[in-house]
């Protein structure tokens, strides 16, 4: 007997379905994604979230069996949301959906504790691959980023990559991150638990790392690496 009813004898159980938390600060990306998951038999969302703090309390009270993480929260990111998850639930599986450039991110959040990278412009049915690959305990990345990881493992640490935000560290990248979302030095500090002149110093390498002169032409290069990214958040991976 289970809840209160019987089974017939022959009869099939009834397939347990993973349970899924959503962290996005796009409600449009969550709604998608819950409409996407609630049709799969195996798979069904139990919370969601918008925030770090929120992310954080429910993963705790919900205990869910996967979760899927956006680099770009309402508040803190995806990159110490995954850190502060891995340290507190190292078996918990992680699968990073985000809109941000995957030669840039992906390696960066595999490192960081994720458990595989997707981009949102992808198919659906491949999202829904990736997501069940993390739930068996896999990694999964693209095969353009499989193939990046492999020719950098061969070539002994001595690639280098042509694009200048790889120059930075994942702190510097947060901080970039911010300044193109509007974020001020103090609100980028409140945000990442660090003090103004940290913040400060991380600006000032960041205009090194990149070759800027003045904040001014930081903050223009954020904006502009920022929104051309920005264009394709609202959406949930698309139909095949």
């Amino acid at each position: 007997m289970t809840n209160g009813t019987l089974r017939k004898q022959g009869e099939p159980a009834a397939r347990r379905r993973n349970r899924v938390l959503i962290v996005d600060d796009h409600p449009i990306v969550r709604q998608g994604l819950r409409r996407l998951i609630e049709q799969e038999e195996d798979l069904t969302v139990c919370g969601e979230a918008e925030s770090t703090r929120e992310a954080k309390g429910a993963i705790r009270e919900l205990k869910p069996d996967v979760v899927i993480v956006d680099i770009s929260l309402k508040q803190g990111d995806g990159i110490e949301l995954v850190k502060d998850a891995r340290s507190h639930y190292p078996s918990l599986p992680i699968l990073v959906l985000s809109m941000h450039d995957e030669s840039i991110y992906a390696e960066r959040m595999l490192s960081a504790g994720a458990n595989g990278y997707i981009m949102k412009e992808a198919a659906s049915d491949q999202f829904l691959v990736a997501l069940r690959r993390v739930l068996e305990g896999g990694i999964y990345v693209s095969e353009v980023v499989g193939n990046s990881m492999i020719q950098k493992f061969a070539s002994g640490g001595a690639y280098i990559s042509a694009n200048p935000i790889d120059r930075l560290s994942n702190r510097e990248l947060q901080i970039l991150h911010m300044i193109g979302r509007g974020l001020s030095t103090r609100q980028a500090a409140e945000a990442l638990n660090l003090s103004v002149k940290t913040v400060e110093s991380h600006r000032q390498r960041i205009k090194r790392k990149l070759n800027l002169n003045t904040g001014s032409q930081l903050v223009q290069f954020a904006v502009n690496w920022f929104s051309g990214r920005e264009a394709g958040a609202a959406q949930a991976p698309r139909g095949p």
